[in-house]
C-alpha cells in the first residue's frame, strides 16, 4: 500500500512556501501563535464563505501582523470605497485580540499580538479556473443549488481544462450523492496529474458542500505544468 501525501506539503521548500511565516522565541509563544493563526483561518473561512477565497497567508513582524487574502471576488471583499475591507479588518482585530487573551500571557513582550497592528492585503486571483480552491468553491456552490452532481462535475472539468495553463484536472465527490441511502465516490479526470513529481505545480483543495441529507466532500487537483524558476508575485491591494 502507498502513503497518501498532501500535494502542498509534499512540495514545501521546493516550489511551495509556508502559509504562516513568523518566528517564535520559545515553545509557548509558538503554541499561542498557532492557536491565533487557526482562529484567523476559521473566522475568515466562515465570514467569507461564497466569496471564492483561494488562500490565506499570515506574516508576523515586530510591530504588525499581516494577513494576505487571495480571492477571485475582490470587489465583494473590499466593498464600495473599501467599506467591507475596513469592517473586516476591524473584526479581525477583535478576533485576534480575543484569541490572544485566551491563549494566555505571552512569554516575551515581542510575542504579544495585542500591541501589533493588523494589516489586511487583498489579492485578486486573475485566472479562477486555474486555482483549486476557487474551483472547489464553484463545485460546492453548484451542489448546494441542487444541480445534478454529474452535470456539475462535467461542466467544471471542461471549464478548467479549457484554460491555457492547465494540463490536467481531477475532481472527486464523496458522500450521499443525489440523496442516495448509501454514500459513494464519483470522480472525473482529464489530462494528467503527476503527484510524485516535485517540480510539478499541482494545486489541491478540499471543501465540504452542506446539503439537507448530509455533507458531500469535494476534492480538486489541478496540474499547471512544471516549475523551473520562481514566478512573479501578484500586486497587493492593502487595506
Amino acid at each position: 500500500m502507498t502513503h497518501i501525501v498532501h500535494p502542498y506539503a509534499h512540495r514545501l521548500g521546493i516550489i511551495r512556501d509556508w502559509k504562516s511565516r513568523w518566528f517564535a522565541a520559545d515553545k509557548k509563544s509558538y503554541r499561542d501563535n498557532i492557536k491565533v493563526d487557526e482562529t484567523i483561518r476559521r473566522f475568515l473561512a466562515k465570514r467569507l464563505r461564497g466569496m471564492y477565497v483561494s488562500d490565506i497567508e499570515i506574516e508576523r513582524s515586530a510591530g504588525e501582523l499581516r494577513i494576505i487574502l487571495s480571492t477571485a471576488r475582490p470587489g465583494l471583499v473590499i466593498g464600495r470605497s473599501g467599506e467591507n475591507a475596513t469592517k473586516l479588518r476591524k473584526e479581525l482585530t477583535e478576533v485576534i485580540q480575543k484569541a490572544s487573551r485566551s491563549a494566555g500571557k505571552p512569554s516575551t513582550k515581542s510575542d504579544s499580538v495585542l500591541g501589533k497592528q493588523v494589516k489586511l492585503d487583498i489579492i485578486e486571483v486573475r485566472q479562477p479556473e486555474t486555482d483549486a480552491a476557487v474551483v472547489a468553491a464553484m463545485v460546492v456552490e453548484g451542489l448546494e443549488k441542487r444541480l445534478p452532481f454529474r452535470r456539475v462535475l462535467k461542466q467544471t472539468v471542461e471549464k478548467v481544462i479549457a484554460a491555457r495553463e492547465v494540463e490536467g484536472v481531477r475532481i472527486a465527490l464523496a458522500g450521499r450523492l443525489g440523496g442516495a441511502e448509501m454514500s459513494r465516490k464519483e470522480q472525473l479526470k482529464k489530462g494528467r496529474i503527476p503527484l510524485q513529481t516535485f517540480r510539478a505545480d499541482i494545486d489541491f483543495a478540499h471543501q465540504d458542500a452542506r446539503l439537507p441529507y448530509g455533507v458531500i466532500g469535494v476534492k480538486v487537483w489541478i496540474y499547471r505544468g512544471n516549475v523551473y524558476q520562481d514566478r512573479k508575485s501578484p500586486v497587493r491591494a492593502e487595506a
